[in-house]
């Protein structure tokens, strides 16, 4: 399999000038933000398999996620509803044009959403936001060295007031109302190959529980899917040094996993990833049980096709996003 390598370099344009920056000062609660600078990075597309440079660019209030496909000149919203392929990762395309599409969105959504960054461009010139290392860290790490400002205008969130759930054969997943403030998640797998096995994991989202508990555990496959997986289209930018491969009870990897539980904490990364094309943050308990990115996005949809089950808050069911951060 074909390797990956990655450059970092922030640019020094700063048209959003702020005086408050990411991992220095604490924000102030109920503002949107955004990032204070550009900044950008190359690698490989991990479906694709093609090179593809990015660059996470600041946005206006209001904004939100944006992804720009510049070599094709169209932008495409994060949200679910522009949800096009669920096999394997979440791609985002445009209805009436099929072929601009941006693929394995849910790491650097995942990131920016824990992140709190409400208002950014992801722009790419290809087809597939770069894998880098198979986890969000990398993207952690750009959007810190970026820095983060906050916005003159107050940032809403979705709050869930009664349980939403689809179901898949064994799997399902779930939004219930909650009294604390922000999202928690409580998710399980079950795989036959034996270093995995049943796994299960809770945690309430914020910044810090996410970089510290998410955001370095790697995609994984299979390594008998991988002959399918290929012929399909898909993982032709997968090695070693981006995904955990697994034959039954061995890792292949020759530095082994980062946690023991990587599996299951990477299947709740990708969670983050998918329930923050909802447009806002979640107010709720996200459970699940073998859930992936098509139970994840049929989740979104079905909330969001009951005007019931939600509503749009600001202020008193938001966490404490900004959590202070040694510099």
């Amino acid at each position: 399999m074909d390797g990956m390598s990655a450059s970092f370099g922030i640019e020094l344009a700063d048209p959003y000038r702020g005086s408050r920056a990411f991992g220095t000062i604490r924000l102030e609660n109920g503002c949107q933000s955004t990032l204070r600078n550009p900044i950008g990075c190359s690698g490989v597309g991990l479906h694709a398999g093609q090179a593809v440079t990015m660059t996470l660019r600041p946005a206006p209030a209001e904004t939100g996620i944006v992804f720009r496909r510049r070599d094709l000149g169209v932008e495409i919203p994060a949200r679910f509803d522009r949800v096009s392929d669920t096999r394997l990762c979440t791609v985002l395309s445009l209805p009436d044009r099929p072929e601009a599409r941006v693929g394995t969105v849910e790491h650097v959504m995942a990131a920016l959403s824990a992140c709190a960054i409400d208002n950014a461009v992801v722009e790419l010139d290809g087809p597939e936001v770069p894998v880098l290392d198979g986890s969000s860290a990398p993207f952690v790490f750009l959007i810190e060295c970026a820095g983060r400002i906050d916005q003159a205008a107050p940032r809403a969130a979705i709050e869930v007031l009664r349980p939403v759930r689809v179901i898949e054969g064994q799997g399902y997943a779930e939004l219930r109302p909650s009294h604390a403030p922000g999202l928690s998640l409580s998710l399980s797998i079950a795989f036959e190959a034996a270093v995995i096995g049943r796994q299960a994991y809770s945690m309430r989202l914020g910044e810090r529980s996410f970089r510290d508990e998410l955001a370095d555990c790697r995609t994984f496959a299979l390594r008998h899917e991988i002959d399918a997986m290929r012929a399909a289209g898909l993982a032709r930018g997968g090695s070693l040094d981006n995904a955990v491969v697994v034959d039954d009870g061995t890792v292949v990897n020759p530095a082994g996993l980062r946690r023991p539980d990587e599996f299951v904490r990477h299947k709740m990364l990708d969670a983050v990833g998918d329930l923050a094309l909802a447009g806002a943050p979640l107010c709720g308990a996200f459970i699940g049980h073998r859930s992936g990115h098509g139970l994840n996005n049929r989740l979104l949809r079905a909330l969001m096709a009951d005007p019931q089950a939600w509503r749009l808050t600001t202020g008193t069911m938001l966490p404490a996003t900004h959590e202070a951060v040694a510099a």
